[in-house]
């Protein structure tokens, strides 16, 4: 089975995450999506045995090894067997739905005896940004209570082949032992000063057992568990201006007939459903289109060759149109917004390698009338 856990303790930390100007940003904006895990990518169905299937459920959320984390929620049916062992009974602090991983009991023997969250941030750190993290947790009422369960930020996720203890040092993580559990949710949190330019969160024990403090004399298990709930990760005024790069939006002379590629714009994997880390660099394309009211533009999706052709053509065009939506949403009027997709007609680059694939999967846009 699989808690799941996030912990933040009153330490000063320091990562860093590439920050947007101050403009863009607002220090009260939580920067982990669905950190309450309200949204799911599919129909939530079953139990989980691999980490791919809670990858494959959670939106935004993943196993960054093979151990898998587990859903709680109304439509998930869990095996009896599992909640006559409690599993499941504990409400979530709010909403519908939580998480909940398995931070302790390898010297037991235990399958999945160290399961992880992992989450890309809605923006990578801003290096010398103050920030304020929080979560939720309650340990299964038969669990043994532990400490280390922590946050260890990174910028490149982690994908393991394996399900044991993921080797990492935690930037921060709890020294005391979590002894709420039976649905009695507690808080823990911490401030900390980003040093680097981390966009991933992985959330667990980075500890072996031996240097894990266990507690509890319970009659049936000998590992522990903890459910999570309401992740957030908040900046702290005063609020750093980023520096501008010579190509930000900001920046860049517009002119009718000029092409744009847009930066750091994410989509699920073949899907045209934009992911959260791109609203950064739509918003910015919001405000010159503000700044430039008489502006016309068309979307243009471009992808590499992997593929056939009539299905790089669609998935560009989605991909295209999923932009221009967004800014419909921000207010911008249709009549300023067209969009095309190309597929992999235009590229910039040699598809032979990974570098030049993922240099041809993006997004312009073409300045038609200024």
């Amino acid at each position: 089975m699989k808690p799941w856990i996030v912990i933040l303790l009153s330490l000063s930390l320091s990562y860093a995450f590439a920050q947007a100007p101050a403009s863009y940003s607002n220090a009260q904006e939580n920067i982990v999506p669905n950190g309450s895990f309200e949204d799911f990518s599919s129909f939530p169905l079953g139990w989980f045995y691999k980490g791919k299937d809670y990858s494959r459920l959670m939106k935004y959320w993943s196993s960054p090894t093979h151990a898998s984390p587990d859903v709680y929620n109304p439509k998930v049916r869990i095996p009896i067997y599992w909640t006559q062992k409690g599993f499941g009974i504990e409400r979530p602090r709010s909403g519908k739905s939580m998480s909940g991983i398995t931070v302790y009991g390898c010297k037991e023997g235990k399958p999945h005896c160290r399961e992880y969250l992992q989450i890309q941030l809605m923006e990578p750190l801003v290096v010398g940004q103050r920030y304020h993290a929080e979560f939720y947790t309650t340990a299964l009422s038969d669990s043994k209570l532990v400490n280390n369960i922590g946050m260890f930020f990174t910028t490149e996720p982690r994908d393991e082949t394996t399900d044991k203890l993921l080797p990492a040092t935690p930037q921060v993580y709890s020294k005391e032992v979590i002894r709420s559990k039976g649905g009695v949710w507690q808080k823990v949190s911490g401030q900390f000063t980003a040093k680097d330019t981390s966009e991933y969160l992985i959330i667990g024990n980075f500890f072996p057992d031996s240097l894990t403090t266990a507690e509890g004399k319970t009659k049936a298990y000998k590992y522990g568990y903890y459910y999570i709930d309401d992740v957030r990760v908040k900046k702290i005024e005063p609020i750093l201006n980023e520096p501008v790069k010579s190509n930000d939006l900001c920046c860049i002379e517009y002119t009718v007939g000029k092409s744009i590629t847009l930066k750091n714009i994410f989509f699920e994997t073949d899907k045209s459903e934009l992911l959260p880390q791109s609203y950064k660099e739509l918003d910015k394309l919001h405000l010159v289109l503000l700044d430039h009211p008489k502006m016309i533009i068309e979307i243009q999706g471009h992808t590499d060759n992997q593929g056939a052709y009539k299905y790089n053509i669609r998935l560009s065009r989605d991909r295209a149109q999923a932009v221009v939506d967004y800014l419909k949403n921000k207010g911008i009027g249709k009549e300023r917004l067209y969009y095309k997709g190309f597929g992999d007609t235009r590229p910039v680059a040699e598809n032979e390698t990974s570098i030049g694939r993922q240099l041809n999967r993006r997004v312009e846009f073409l300045i038609i009338k200024k």
